[in-house]
């Protein structure tokens, strides 16, 4: 996945400016920055939720039975944000050969069970928060696809600003100077100071910005951010060399993912979004695993996907927990998760 850290254009300022007065409510600036860092850190998660869930009583989804629409479902306008692990890359079917994108990822899967009014898939890989202003080769900028009258907006955005790409190929390449140690671990330590942390924790306001414009330009939609898969063991164990990294450093690349998607969490707490958890239906099928057991798929693909992605099982097991969390349309009133429709 290419990594990219341009800044969003001047569109960026002012959707965040609008966000001020579109009902987002953000805690004050210290005790969102100190959230965030525990949280980053792997600090006790449940206590930072339990500090920021007033942020996230913000929601346009239609509320008991019905939907409060005199029983009537309420027609669902669905945009899908996100950048190569939405999108799908190699899965077949290909519907975007500029962006890699799939109809069979995670969005359109759930637009397909939900039969929704409208369906926009914007995401498109290798993209970065930057993307969500600025065009991608033909694909314009993904928030222009969020309008007035969108309803539901699934973002899963953050790996390329952390640098997924870049620390899979510098880790690989350490890994033979020392396959038993911890050679990458040492590398993003050198300074005394962890620089893969330092750099999740400079995206959490990437993310946020990227919010605050989504509920400024959607300001009745839910808005869902989507977290990232198991993509290592999760219990540390390494499998060189089928995946080239040393054996100390798989734990250690396991727990960046982990801080990452805590960050993710709380972003989404602390701005009016609700949090998908992929990691933890994909536990035991990371890309350590046999081919048959496995939704993710090394650097060298054995399914369909490309390299550290979902194949067509992972993209189904993030569907299924994005549908857990929006609920599924057709199951009725009080029945499909927190949307009663």
């Amino acid at each position: 996945m290419a990594a990219g850290q341009d800044k969003a254009n001047d569109s960026a300022a002012h959707d965040a400016k609008g966000a001020g007065t579109g009902g987002v409510r953000v805690g004050p600036s210290g005790r969102r920055t100190a959230v965030t860092v525990a949280a980053a850190l792997g600090g006790a998660l449940a206590l930072t939720a339990a500090a920021v869930t007033p942020a996230a009583a913000h929601s346009g989804r239609p509320s008991g039975p019905g939907g409060g629409h005199g029983g009537h479902a309420p027609a669902v306008h669905y945009v899908a944000l996100g950048d190569s692990y939405t999108a799908g890359p190699v899965i077949p079917t290909q519907v975007d050969a500029n962006c890699a994108r799939s109809d069979n990822n995670y969005p359109s899967l759930v637009n397909r069970t939900d039969h929704f009014a409208s369906f926009t898939d914007a995401s498109c890989s290798g993209a970065t928060t930057a993307e969500m202003w600025k065009p991608q080769g033909t694909n314009g900028p993904q928030l222009d696809a969020v309008h007035r009258d969108t309803t539901l907006v699934t973002v899963q955005i953050g790996g390329n600003d952390v640098g997924f790409g870049p620390i899979i190929a510098t880790c690989a390449g350490l890994s033979v100077t020392d396959p038993a140690g911890t050679p990458c671990k040492d590398h993003y330590r050198a300074t005394g100071v962890d620089q893969l942390t330092v750099t999740i924790l400079k995206t959490a306001p990437k993310i946020a910005q990227v919010l605050r414009a989504v509920h400024s330009r959607a300001p009745h939609a839910e808005v869902v951010v989507v977290g990232y898969p198991d993509l290592l063991p999760d219990d540390g164990v390494g499998c060189f060399p089928s995946v080239p990294f040393a054996a100390g450093d798989f734990p250690y690349l396991r727990d960046v993912e982990k801080k990452l998607n805590a960050m993710l969490r709380v972003e989404a707490l602390l701005n009016g979004a609700r949090y998908v958890d992929t990691y933890k239906p994909t536990v035991g099928h990371d890309m350590c695993k046999a081919p048959a057991d496995r939704w993710i798929e090394p650097l060298v693909p054995a399914s369909p996907a490309a390299p550290a992605h979902p194949n067509a099982k992972g993209e189904q097991s993030m569907a299924q927990a994005v549908l857990r969390t929006v609920g599924d349309g057709r199951q009725g009133p009080g029945r499909g998760g927190p949307w009663h429709w």
